[in-house]
Parts: structure tokens; C-alpha cells; sequence
């Protein structure tokens, strides 16, 4: 009987953990995307030798539907190309920095959590631009929550940093002849 006793306890005790354990409350909260509209979405851009354009941009930051709680801070993406229009420099990409610009022609600043909008040209090659070639630059970067609340921004400013350097292409001749025979003797 004691034997019978001890399975029952042990299947009560299973009972009551399994019957018992709580279930999820409520229901999960839905995350979406919120995007805004950057206009115009395409620019053309010039920095010295170096042009190109600045498309798809967007802004994009993650909320919880119904109460608009911010879960993901907004970013900025879209596509940038370069190109180097020079006839005779190569030009180093060494780094690019978006400034949020304001009505009054502030930058706007980020909060003190986030990073500064850095672009980096870490893809090998495409920090190296030969005289006519070009290089695509994906852009996710932070952009300031007081930029969207407030719509205040007026202008987006890209800054480049880059190295240029002359590029030569030179030839040089140099005489030869070809003999007969000779070779196998």
C-alpha cells in the first residue's frame, strides 16, 4: 500500500506542477514600423572631385502599436554613390558624417545615448576611387528624435573626408628583336 501511496503523492506533485504553472497573460505587444517620408528622396551631391547621390532615403523607427511607445530609436537609410570625376587623381574615401540641420542652421543634436551619424566606407575597395569609377554606400544611420517630434529639420548635411592623390598612367617602350634559331643549340 505504501507503494500505491508514494505514486499517488508523486502524481499529485506531477499534477500540480504541470496543472498549475502560469500561463502567458495578455498578449504580446505588436512592434511596427513607422516610417516618414524624406523629401525630396533622391539628391545629387558634390564635394570637390567627388559627386554622386544620395537615394531612397527614408526615416524608420520601430513602436508598439496603440500606445506609440518607441521600442527602436529612428534611423535614416537610403543609398549613397560616389564617384570620382577627376581625370588624373584617385581619391581615398576615408569617412563620411551626416549633420542634422535646423531652420535656424544648427545641427539638430542626437540624443546623449546614441552615436554620431557616421558613414564608413569599411568595404574593401570601395573606399578607393580610381579617376571615372564610382563605389555604393549603404546608409543606416541614427537620426535625432527632436528631428521628428518637432519638424524642425530643414537640411540633411553630408561631410566627406577624403585623401585624393595623382594618378598617372605612363608606358613605356623598350626594344627587342627575335632571333632565328639559337634557342635549341
Amino acid at each position: 500500500m505504501s507503494k500505491w501511496m508514494g505514486l499517488t503523492i508523486l502524481a499529485a506533485g506531477v499534477a500540480m506542477i504541470l496543472g498549475c504553472s502560469q500561463q502567458p497573460s495578455g498578449t504580446a505587444a505588436i512592434i511596427e514600423d513607422k516610417t516618414y517620408a524624406v523629401t525630396p528622396a533622391s539628391v545629387t551631391v558634390k564635394a570637390g572631385i567627388v559627386t554622386g547621390e544620395v537615394t531612397e532615403m527614408k526615416v524608420t523607427e520601430r513602436v508598439e502599436k496603440g500606445s506609440d511607445r518607441v521600442v527602436s530609436p529612428a534611423k535614416l537609410t537610403g543609398t549613397l554613390k560616389l564617384k570620382n570625376t577627376s581625370a588624373n587623381e584617385t581619391v581615398r574615401l576615408v569617412a563620411g558624417k551626416i549633420l542634422y540641420i535646423d531652420a535656424q542652421g544648427q545641427p539638430i543634436k542626437l540624443e546623449d545615448s546614441r552615436t554620431e551619424p557616421v558613414v564608413k566606407f569599411a568595404t574593401y575597395g570601395s573606399e578607393r576611387l580610381d579617376p571615372g569609377q564610382d563605389a555604393t554606400q549603404s546608409l543606416d544611420v541614427e537620426f535625432p528624435a527632436e528631428a521628428l517630434k518637432a519638424k524642425k529639420l530643414k537640411e540633411i548635411r553630408l561631410e566627406l573626408a577624403y585623401i585624393p592623390s595623382p594618378y598617372r598612367e605612363e608606358s613605356i617602350n623598350f626594344t627587342v628583336s627575335i632571333g632565328a634559331g639559337g634557342a635549341g643549340k
